[in-house]
């Protein structure tokens, strides 16, 4: 398969949709709703792990997750691109971008670029 796409954060009842939009483009997409309580810290560090790339959202995360999600990727060499909100739309723009290299940022990403 393609690029191994982490979105974290995201409304997680668009979660089929953003796995659809990746696996339309020849992608796959790891979701994680940014709850970090619990285990939800061990099975971030784990998504990020398993990614090419992270995309994390910070208008619906909390400054914990997004912390965490950017260490792990740091301390991993995971690439990671910040947005504010993520709508499937908007996933579908940057899958796009990606595939067609209009989108720089997700282009480095994809290619490992720190």
């Amino acid at each position: 398969m393609g690029v191994r796409i982490g979105l974290v954060g995201g409304v997680e009842r668009n979660e089929s949709d953003y796995r659809h939009i990746a696996e339309r483009a020849g992608h796959s997409l790891e979701f994680h709703s940014g709850h970090i309580g619990g285990r939800g810290s061990a099975t971030l560090a784990g998504l990020v792990r398993s990614v090419d790339f992270l995309i994390v959202t910070t208008d619906v995360n909390s400054h914990g997750a997004v912390q965490l999600a950017r260490r792990e990727a740091r301390k991993l060499g995971v690439p990671v691109v910040l947005y504010r909100r993520c709508s499937p739309a908007r996933l579908a723009a940057l899958v796009a971008g990606l595939d067609s290299g209009a989108a720089p940022e997700l282009a480095a990403a994809a290619a490992g670029a720190p």
